[in-house]
């Protein structure tokens, strides 16, 4: 495809807002997964650890338990979002959607100007969230 630089440029600013806005709205959705997976092997290894005293100990235990919920909680916000039943069969149709576009915009990026501009926009992509990560760390 012949394209002015002009237009290339063009198409590389709306692809890369268009993939860093379906990938937030995505991920607000997909992360709970991956947090999830976390969540449980904590819990999982603060259950393994050593107990405290006695005299804590209680105060503690309903930490682990409020942490327990939090994950239960989790969970439920979870399924709601990704499944419209309780056999998590069918995806909620906001789900497959911005799964799906996702995977066209990544489809449009190498189309119009190639996988290596698709791995730089994700090389981005993480780097602005991790240094987003980072700076709200800093501030609270």
């Amino acid at each position: 495809m012949n394209m002015s630089a002009n237009h290339k440029d063009l198409i590389r600013r709306y692809l890369l807002w268009a993939y860093q806005t379906t990938k937030e709205s995505f991920e607000r959705i997909e992360r709970k997964t991956t947090q999830l997976m976390v969540d449980e092997y904590l819990l999982k290894t603060l259950n393994r650890m050593a107990k405290p005293p006695k005299s804590i100990q209680k105060d503690y235990q309903k930490l682990v338990d409020e942490f327990k919920q939090y994950i239960v909680n989790k969970k439920q916000d979870e399924l709601k979002q990704k499944f419209t039943d309780e056999t998590s069969k069918s995806f909620h149709p906001q789900y497959l959607y911005l799964r799906n576009r996702l995977g066209a915009i990544e489809e449009a990026v190498k189309y119009f100007l190639g996988s290596r501009q698709l791995k730089a926009m994700k090389a981005l992509y993480e780097e602005e969230f991790t240094r987003r990560i980072l700076q709200a760390r800093e501030h609270s």
